[in-house]
């Protein structure tokens, strides 16, 4: 990137990552990004949140007292990262964030970056030997992961800290596509060898391929919904499962979401497809005021969760999550299914799904469910274990799936 945009660039990140800081996700901040600097200003946010337990780390031994200003020290973060990443560029970088820091923080952001670069390698010595320096995760997290993964939690970790696969669906009720280079995962996936921007995929327009990661197509098949049934996406946004399920068998299917916009994101999604669905904006744990008093065949209970397997696609989620917020998504998902279940027909089936790699939003949500409910009988999800549990690798994302059948 020319040197006057990287700066326009490095400024921008900052924007992103201070929103963070605050609090606050920045996805309407980079979905206002101008598009000349998308692409750059994406790969500083994302890289640098990804880091942000590094970057916060050798900040911690750069600065002499904490510095209070978000956007400035969103500004530090941002270009450490890029730092350690491509020292090439330091001359360049060091030069164009002190150009986007602006006054009064040109002198303080010039001598924190090269100080860095004065003593990178006694700081990446040290940040090596923090554990979340190191692995990039929030303490409490990583515990989680040691706790239920003794053996794979740096697997995971670092699975967590790199750039998410690019996985297409494709769609058998339209013409097939010309395939891009990659590798085909059963019969409608394909993960791609690199990814591609939406706009340029073939067949993406006229609705013959999505982008769908492979651990969450599992979902369409393990329903297993059939032609005539009634069926229920209850968390639906942004439709990706319930097209699937369209797509898959003819079926007359309802599709909740609470929020109205992530609901017309379903509607566009199908309407693109050629797909139709009854859309509701609703509550799934209130079907009181929705539901029409006849039972569904299917299930899919896609339920608000910490969204800790999907943490790589949205690094900012690992700094927003507190401990605390896993079980109250917990409390959520059992309100979710206490309500849902008795909307299910007899013999019918009811899929639980997550995109978390947290025990207590799926294993331990499962045993609870089954305690309260004896009528509830584990179906096997196509291993030994009558669950999946998708832990994120280089071909897919973290998932949880269980398949519960109603007693007749």
């Amino acid at each position: 990137m020319k040197s006057p945009l990287l700066s326009v660039a490095l400024k921008t990140a900052a924007e992103a990552v201070a929103t963070v800081l605050a609090g606050r996700t920045p996805d309407a901040l980079l979905a206002a990004t101008a598009p000349a600097l998308r692409s750059a200003v994406l790969d500083l946010v994302f890289s640098t949140l990804r880091d942000y337990g590094r970057g916060d780390f050798l900040l911690g031994r750069l600065l002499a007292k904490p510095l209070k200003d978000k956007p400035a020290r969103a500004l530090l973060l941002v270009a450490l990262e890029r730092l350690e990443r491509r020292p090439e560029e330091a001359h360049t970088l060091v030069d164009q964030a002190v150009t986007a820091a602006g006054k009064p923080f040109k002198g303080l952001v010039n001598a924190v970056l090269r100080n860095f670069l004065r003593r990178r390698d006694e700081l990446l010595a040290a940040a090596d030997a923090d554990l979340v320096a190191h692995w990039r995760h929030p303490q409490w997290w990583l515990e989680k992961l040691r706790d239920a993964y003794p053996d794979q939690w740096q697997d995971i970790a670092a699975a967590g800290n790199s750039h998410p696969p690019m996985c297409l669906r494709l769609n058998r009720r339209r013409p097939p596509v010309d395939m891009l280079a990659g590798k085909p995962l059963g019969d409608t996936a394909l993960l791609l060898d690199r990814p591609v921007p939406v706009e340029r995929l073939p067949g993406f327009r006229e609705g013959r391929v999505s982008v769908q990661d492979w651990g969450a197509q599992q979902a369409a098949s393990l329903l297993d919904a059939r032609d005539g049934m009634r069926v229920l996406d209850a968390c639906a946004a942004p439709g990706g499962k319930t097209a699937h399920l369209l797509e898959l068998a003819d079926v007359d299917l309802t599709a909740l979401e609470v929020d109205p916009q992530r609901a017309r994101r379903i509607a566009e999604n199908l309407d693109r497809l050629g797909l139709k669905a009854n859309i509701q904006v609703a509550d799934a744990s209130q079907p009181a005021g929705w539901w029409d008093g006849r039972s569904f065949d299917r299930i899919l209970a896609d339920v608000p969760c910490s969204a800790s397997g999907v943490a790589r696609r949205h690094p900012d989620i690992k700094w927003l999550r507190r401990a605390a917020d896993v079980a109250a998504f917990a409390q959520t998902q059992a309100a979710i299914l206490a309500a849902l279940w008795p909307l299910l027909a007899p013999g019918g089936k009811m899929l639980y799904c997550t995109c978390s790699i947290f025990s207590e939003e799926n294993g331990d949500q499962m045993r609870a469910f089954a305690a309260r409910h004896p009528d509830a009988r584990h179906l096997p999800t196509g291993g030994a274990d009558p669950e999946l549990q998708l832990l994120p690798t280089a071909s897919h994302d973290g998932f949880y799936y269980a398949l519960l059948e109603k007693a007749p």
